[in-house]
């Protein structure tokens, strides 16, 4: 069996297994979310752990939309039309598990982790101005804790996404580069116990 193989967790319900994952990360994590705010973060995992909910289907193939197209999707909507809301919370809920669950990944290319942050924050706030009245406003209060706390949210989705697998120097450098980005407590907590003192001036002092 490949040592991937290994790493592999059998789950017989996926939704349990992202609650209780998720919970328990946001208690080690001391982050306090609203009950329906957990809710809604576990109902986004468990629907994007299917491929085709996340990525759309192109003339190549499966294909992740850009941020920037699907803001532009929502700008062009009318404003307060579901088709706007439709837009906004694509690309928060977008954003939010990109960024969650593929912090790594953007080493490497020009789109980095901050810019879905702000992306994914900014649509969260919108949607909560926009769907404050009527029958909306609990799905408001939602939106606008994912707005308030989209660093925070994202900081757990790495910690539920990450194997314990030890971390290379590569990674370290990582961690190095999105605390420096994001202000990240969990890099700067990570880097601690790896015995790095990061530093804002572009410099860290290993011990």
């Amino acid at each position: 069996m490949s040592e991937a193989a290994k790493r592999v967790l059998p789950v017989a319900n996926l939704r349990e297994f992202f609650r209780d994952t998720l919970h328990g990360t946001l208690v080690r994590q001391h982050l306090a979310v609203e009950d329906q705010t957990e809710h809604y973060v576990v109902n986004l995992l468990t629907l994007f752990a299917r491929s085709e909910a996340l990525y759309e289907m192109t003339p190549d193939g499966l294909r992740l939309k850009p941020l920037a197209a699907m803001l532009c999707e929502a700008l062009e909507a009318a404003p307060g039309t579901p088709e706007r809301h439709r837009y906004l919370q694509r690309l928060g809920d977008v954003s939010l598990f990109i960024a969650g669950f593929f912090a790594h990944g953007f080493a490497t290319s020009l789109i980095d982790i901050d810019y879905h942050i702000a992306m994914g924050g900014r649509a969260y706030g919108a949607l909560a101005e926009s769907t404050a009245r009527g029958r909306g406003r609990v799905l408001a209060a939602v939106f606008a804790e994912l707005s308030q706390k989209f660093q925070p949210l994202v900081d757990a989705l790495n910690e539920v996404s990450e194997s314990s697998c030890p971390q290379s120097d590569g990674d370290i450098l990582r961690l190095y580069e999105i605390w420096l980005k994001t202000g990240s407590a969990r890099c700067y907590a990570q880097l601690k116990r790896l015995g790095v003192d990061p530093t804002p001036a572009g410099t860290a002092v290993t011990h």
